[in-house]
């Protein structure tokens, strides 16, 4: 068993600002218990345009043993709250260069929406770049985003052996791919954490629903984290942060501002459920069929 926080936030433009409520959120969420705190989409920065992300994106460098080796101020935020708290993290999104991916042969002069997963040693252990980006247009009150104007897409499914599971990592708009997580379970992911900043407008319409409906229909736990509340850009985020058990019950959820919802999780559950209700071993679709 292991106890999970799902950090809420309500980030502006200023980097610093941010890093330190990420700070303090993260110590009154490790003094609760948390082992494995998950920050929401764009914990360290909410700039007044889209373009702003890339003023602050970081290097991220492989050396030739393949090695990754994180450079900037958010990356190294991260890697020393793991180790002063010694706790794994799901470090919510950070802009990454797009350059820096390892196959990358010409700049492109965008950024790679990149989830890092770090050990209590402060180390990188895995990266995901969002697959799925957000070019929307929700009407005169929910207003138009354009994500890939700035942001090169990911293509890779990332799914890893930690001491809570096997974790899966998936960035906001993934959540209403359900394909994406049938991959992931096909490499025996158990937990899904989903880092977010869901608009106000979907958010009342879809958050709940599309989070209760992965967790119920991959019998996995789901910590989803999660922007929630009004942003210096005049943004409003839905929040609502949450813990989702492998049946669909919500363990603990936080309806808006800065704080985090915490619970506990257990990998034994997942496969306790997945053993008496096998709807994974009865998929037909020839795309699933081993």
């Amino acid at each position: 068993m292991a106890k999970v926080a799902a950090i809420q936030m309500a980030s502006g433009p200023n980097v610093s600002a941010n890093l330190s409520e990420a700070r303090r959120l993260i110590s009154d969420a490790v003094k609760q218990g948390a082992e494995l705190v998950v920050l929401p989409e764009n914990f360290s920065h909410m700039g007044m345009s889209e373009s702003d992300i890339l003023d602050i994106a970081e290097d991220y460098i492989f050396d030739s043993q393949q090695t990754d080796k994180p450079k900037g101020p958010i990356q190294d935020f991260l890697s020393s709250m793991a180790k002063e708290e010694k706790i794994w993290i799901v470090a919510g999104t950070i802009p990454i260069k797009a350059d820096c991916k390892s196959d990358k042969t010409s700049p492109t002069g965008k950024i790679l929406s990149t989830s890092l997963l770090l050990n209590d040693q402060g180390e990188v252990v895995a990266r995901y770049e969002k697959i799925h980006l957000f070019d929307v247009d929700l009407g005169e009150q929910g207003g138009n985003y354009n994500e890939s104007a700035f942001t090169e897409a990911g293509d890779k499914v990332v799914v890893v052996d930690t001491p809570f599971g096997k974790l899966g990592l998936a960035i906001c708009y993934d959540l209403r791919f359900p394909e994406l997580f049938r991959d992931m379970v096909s490499q025996g992911m158990e937990v899904l954490c989903l880092v977010s900043s869901f608009t106000s407008t979907t958010g009342k319409a879809h958050w709940e629903v599309l989070n209760r409906a992965r967790a119920i229909e991959n019998l996995c736990f789901v910590v989803s984290s999660a922007q929630g509340g009004y942003h210096v850009n005049g943004r409003e985020t839905h929040g609502d942060s949450m813990i989702i058990d492998p049946w669909g019950g919500i363990l603990d959820h936080l309806t808006s501002g800065s704080g985090f919802a915490i619970a506990d999780i257990e990998t034994s559950y997942v496969k306790k459920v997945r053993k008496n209700f096998p709807v994974l071993e009865h998929i037909k679709l020839p795309c699933h069929l081993k």
